[in-house]
């Protein structure tokens, strides 16, 4: 191991991301004006670590003043949030704006503007409607698109002067995978042929939400910010690389291709119609798709993905799932985030970034989440209460730098992003693992604490360099 010291250019984008139904609460929520979160939550509240959920997250829509002077003093240069569609709008049909919400939008954008912070706008971070999902089947159905770009009219109306970055979905796979191919959340449907509805509508949603920003003119760019996950493969051995390729079709390029390169991979098709997957598209909306590309992406990655062939038959009664042609694989003596489970590999970050030059057009990029959770962070407070974590900063340490060398490399990299800016709520792990470069204390009215992390983010903003240890054979 030695030191080496990594210049970060001035124009690299050190920020960090969060949410809408994660951080402001249900302060001034109005009736019917639930989420699918809130629903689930509402649902199936025992399944939230202690209970905690959105309905008080953090408290931001009433602290939002007190949060931005802390993104300043951490040396945040952007800001990534969500717009609630669920509460932007009292009326979903008829496209009606909630004043009172759209109003704290206003003030929310202003301050954050006025302390030299960037504002990212996403869309839909899981915010759809619940009443949309109990009456239209959510992004199943074509009338919630519909809505949907209706709703992004009013929204690029009320704030594109103001914002330039735009993006339509955070982790558009997430809901539909959990829901309805895994089954493992509320309202726990296994339907396949659902999954992939979702996926298409919300592909279509992307393309239709880009054409109208700039049929409209709008100054900016718009953008979706995804969650591939980096596929090893157990082994070279075909069988192994084939279940990686599959999984990669399934999880990954099905929003990648669309929102990049305007269309779906013809292997991924095949699969579906050898399958019988069942979902409804037509040449007009394909042709939407090819013509109405994202002009950048986000990338979320926080560890790999390693599969390998199947190696039990699959059961005959039971609906097709991608998992049909891998399984799960654990690589032996893996580093691991043992609060959260997950292997740690900041090689993804080079690897991703690769594959986006190599295969993707070098498309303008960044990392839009990357981050560790760890459980009981209170062990770690010093003598002043303060959080000593010297394991966040290894952590964001070692991913900067795989991004900051693809960069050098060539890869058309803008900037990284840290998930998250203040510990907040996760679905179903609520609280337990803290992301944040701020604490917030639930037993304490949720005081807000700058963590170690949070002055060494800064000294990164001011400094422009990273000091890392690193094997040498990765010089």
């Amino acid at each position: 191991m030695s030191k080496q010291t990594i210049t970060i250019p001035d124009d690299f984008i050190l920020g960090a991301a969060a949410s809408a139904w994660q951080t402001e609460g249900w302060s001034g929520k109005k009736a019917g004006q639930d989420s699918y979160l809130d629903a689930w939550y509402k649902n199936d509240r025992h399944v939230w670590h202690n209970g905690y959920g959105p309905a008080v997250a953090t408290d931001f829509i009433n602290r939002y003043k007190e949060d931005v002077a802390l993104m300043k003093a951490a040396g945040l240069t952007h800001y990534r949030t969500s717009i609630n569609w669920a509460r932007f709008l009292t009326d979903y049909e008829n496209v009606v704006v909630d004043e009172d919400y759209a109003a704290y939008y206003d003030r929310l954008i202003d301050e954050l503007q006025a302390q030299g912070i960037e504002p990212m706008l996403c869309l839909e971070h899981y915010e759809l409607p619940a009443a949309l999902l109990e009456k239209y089947d959510g992004w199943g159905s074509k009338k919630v698109v519909e809505l949907y770009v209706r709703y992004a009219e009013k929204v690029f109306e009320r704030y594109a002067s103001k914002v330039t970055r735009w993006f339509t979905f955070n982790e558009p796979i997430v809901v539909q995978t959990r829901v309805y191919l895994d089954a493992l959340r509320w309202p726990y449907e296994q339907n396949t042929d659902k999954w992939m509805q979702w996926n298409h509508h919300k592909n279509l949603a992307t393309a239709k939400v880009v054409k109208l920003f700039r049929d409209k003119g709008y100054s900016g760019t718009v953008g979706t910010i995804l969650n591939p996950e980096v596929t090893y493969p157990r082994s070279s051995a075909p069988h192994d690389v084939k279940a990686a390729e599959i999984y990669d079709l399934f999880f990954n390029r099905v929003f990648l291709d669309p929102a990049i390169k305007g269309e779906y991979p013809a292997e991924l098709l095949a699969l579906l119609a050898k399958h019988q997957v069942r979902w409804e598209y037509d040449d007009e909306e394909l042709s939407l798709i090819a013509g109405n590309r994202v002009d950048e992406v986000g990338i979320n990655l926080y560890y790999p993905h390693r599969v390998k062939a199947p190696s039990r038959a699959w059961n005959p009664e039971t609906p097709f799932h991608p998992a049909f042609y891998y399984e799960h694989f654990d690589l032996p003596g893996r580093r691991m985030n043992k609060s959260r489970g997950w292997e740690i590999q900041p090689r993804i970050i080079y690897d991703m970034a690769m594959r986006l030059k190599n295969e993707y057009d070098n498309i303008p990029w960044f990392v839009a989440e990357n981050g560790m959770g760890i459980e009981d962070e209170a062990q770690f407070k010093n003598a002043e209460g303060q959080i000593q974590d010297d394991y966040r900063i290894t952590f964001i340490g070692e991913h900067l730098h795989q991004a900051l060398k693809a960069r050098a490399d060539g890869a058309n990299c803008q900037g990284y992003m840290l998930w998250a800016f203040t510990d907040n709520v996760s679905p179903m792990n609520a609280f337990k693992n803290r992301y944040g470069l701020i604490e917030i204390d639930l037993e304490n009215q949720r005081q807000r604490r700058m963590k170690k992390s949070a002055h060494w983010y800064r000294q990164l903003r001011d400094t422009h360099q990273l000091t890392i240890n690193i094997d040498d054979e990765e010089k």
